[in-house]
């Protein structure tokens, strides 16, 4: 048998490559490159065809781009929107028993995130009116407000909560997963008192990480909950001209600043006691909630711009609101508080915009302030004002937001497999319930866990 170097014997002379070749070649596989691209984003494109806001946007001079993995590409969610209409009982806990909180007046305050966010999903393009199409559920609720203004009470708002949960079959279905709820306040999901049974595997917007001071347990998991920015008075937040314009850095009166009431919290007490002791050096007035000495927002601003440093010491909660002011009055802002959580944290680096000191050190901060040159504050001035667009509650149509920054934070919390403990499949994929009733045929109320 001849071998095979002997059947297909090789020719030198007609094997030659020459450049030609070499050159064809490499034409060959760039037009096969470019053909595969093609049609990959062809496929794409029919596969998600609301594919439209890239990872990376611009604002301010600077870049901020959310990272691949886990988020993907191109934000292409899918929202439903609860109508107040549609559910009894949602309305009460928009606006109250009576039905005459308005949203308007929900709007100021910690609580003003509630209505914000639901508005801007309203009007988002990432809004579907079917649900059988939706990747996530949005549920509002102005609850904070409506308690604070006498609209309900905590019994009630615990019955009400219950009872419209008990109307939503895609709450069911899921076990509550892919339904997103805000609770903007430092008491979070608290408010609803039942929250760790009903709410345990749903998503929810708070800027509260942490609220194991008072209570056995946190209303927080950073599995499947997201942190949001603080509700900042709009008028610092606006383009253009704000209510106060920061002061140049040499023009500053104080090292530092600390406005907020005690509250008989063991930091606050320490700063306001170091205030006494070194006056020029560290400003802390005791505000008032009310009367003639009580700081409207405009002098509030005023007095918070007059210092390098803004300090952000834990209160009730872990969170504090002054952190974020701090960015817009351009001083660097100094976390007193160690379980805080901030957000967006796949995407900023606090340590270049901010300072986070131990708790229990603050004898020993102004010392450490002093120590810091200009320069150093100069330079982590200008990167918090190249971040702080994703503190401010706009249209997902501006080119940097907090609602940008919500919405990439919701696609990476996508589950694509919806299960509860009160949801059964079958060989056909239908979906069905512990009486083998099928999906589209569950009728409220329904039994929760």
């Amino acid at each position: 048998m001849a071998s095979l170097t002997s059947k297909h014997k090789f020719h030198t002379p007609n094997s030659v490559c020459t450049r030609t070749h070499q050159v064809g070649a490499l034409a060959l596989v760039v037009a096969t490159f470019f053909v595969t691209r093609i049609f990959d984003q062809s496929f794409n494109s029919c596969n998600y065809p609301y594919r439209e806001v890239k990872r990376s946007f611009v604002d301010n001079g600077g870049s901020i781009s959310w990272p691949d993995r886990g988020y993907g590409f191109d934000l292409f969610l899918k929202i439903y929107v609860y109508d107040e209409r549609e559910i009894d009982g949602l309305k009460e806990l928009m606006r109250g028993r009576n039905g005459k909180i308005t949203p308007e007046s929900c709007l100021k305050g910690q609580w003003g995130t509630q209505v914000k966010i639901h508005r801007l999903l309203l009007q988002s393009k990432f809004r579907t009116l079917e649900k059988e199409k939706a990747d996530l559920f949005f549920v509002p609720s102005y609850v904070k407000c409506v308690r604070m203004m006498g609209g309900l009470n905590d019994k009630e708002i615990n019955q009400t909560y219950v009872k419209v949960l008990s109307q939503m079959p895609y709450f069911r279905r899921s076990g509550g997963r892919d339904h997103v709820f805000v609770f903007p306040s430092g008491a979070g999901a608290h408010l609803f008192r039942s929250w760790a049974t009903f709410l345990n595997r749903s998503i929810i917007l708070t800027p509260e990480g942490d609220r194991t001071d008072k209570r056995d347990t946190s209303a927080f998991n950073t599995w499947k909950d997201i942190i949001i920015p603080g509700n900042i008075d709009d008028g610092m937040t606006k383009h253009g001209a704000t209510l106060v314009q920061p002061l140049p850095l040499s023009k500053r009166k104080y090292l530092a600043n600390y406005l907020g009431r005690a509250q008989g919290k063991v930091g606050r007490l320490q700063l306001i006691e170091l205030a006494k002791k070194f006056p020029d050096k560290l400003e802390s007035p005791e505000l008032k909630l009310s009367g003639p000495d009580k700081l409207g927002r405009t002098e509030y601003f005023q007095h918070l711009r007059n210092a390098k440093f803004c300090l952000a010491p834990r209160g009730e909660s872990s969170w504090t609101l002054r952190f974020y002011e701090s960015f817009f009055v351009e001083c660097v802002p100094v976390i007193l508080s160690d379980q805080v959580e901030l957000p967006f944290q796949n995407v900023i680096d606090y340590t270049e915009i901010s300072i986070k000191w131990p708790s229990t050190r603050i004898g020993q901060l102004l010392e450490y302030l002093e120590s810091i040159p200009d320069e150093d504050i100069v330079e982590m001035i200008a990167r918090g004002k190249l971040v702080r667009c994703l503190w401010v509650y706009a249209s997902e149509t501006e080119p940097c937001s907090a609602t940008l920054g919500i919405l990439w934070e919701l696609q990476r919390k996508v589950r694509k497999f919806h299960q509860s403990a009160e949801t059964f499949w079958l060989h056909n994929r239908s979906i069905v319930n512990r009486n083998l009733e099928e999906f589209h045929s569950w009728k409220p109320p329904m039994p929760l866990p």
